[in-house]
């Protein structure tokens, strides 16, 4: 019995909205702080990495200084041509998870804040994805409309 309690203080629920986009799909939605500053993110479990928006970084006052250049074009978002970055957040909060000094992709995506835009949505600092969802054991949960992940990075094989 303690080591099921104690598992379960290792867990992290957070809660998601969902968003219904107009007949095209659903996005799961999930407030983030970066910077001391609040977001929304998509979940995004097709995504292999986390990627923020570099354009709405820019209007959040993190100065382009910040950004690694990697020299790697990047694939999806409909085209395998467009320049990454690299940007160390010191501390990335979902929720009531945290991941101290996390490494996201930081790429052009405004194509999916044009479509929030198109449908009076609010803007999303990005998509959280599979990096983190692999790595801490992300459990989502529709009915619940929650997100569990595990404060410890789970022991891949």
């Amino acid at each position: 019995m303690h080591v099921f309690l104690y598992y379960l203080c290792l867990m992290q629920k957070i809660p998601f909205d969902i968003l219904n986009l107009q007949g095209d799909g659903y996005h799961l939605l999930v407030h983030v702080n970066l910077f001391e500053q609040d977001f929304k993110m998509v979940i995004d479990t097709g995504a292999s990495k986390t990627v923020l928006d570099k354009s709405t970084l820019l209007h959040s006052g993190i100065p382009e200084e910040k950004f690694q250049n990697t020299d790697i074009l990047s694939t999806g978002l409909g085209t395998n041509s467009m320049q990454s970055f690299m940007l160390e957040i010191p501390v990335l909060k979902v929720g009531s998870w945290q991941h101290h000094n996390f490494l996201a992709a930081v790429l052009d995506l405004s194509s999916i804040n044009f479509a929030y835009e198109q449908m009076n949505l609010d803007p999303v600092i990005g998509v959280l994805g599979g990096d983190i969802f692999s790595k801490y054991g992300a459990v989502i949960n529709y009915a619940n409309q929650t997100l569990t992940l595990r404060d410890r990075k789970i022991n891949s094989k």
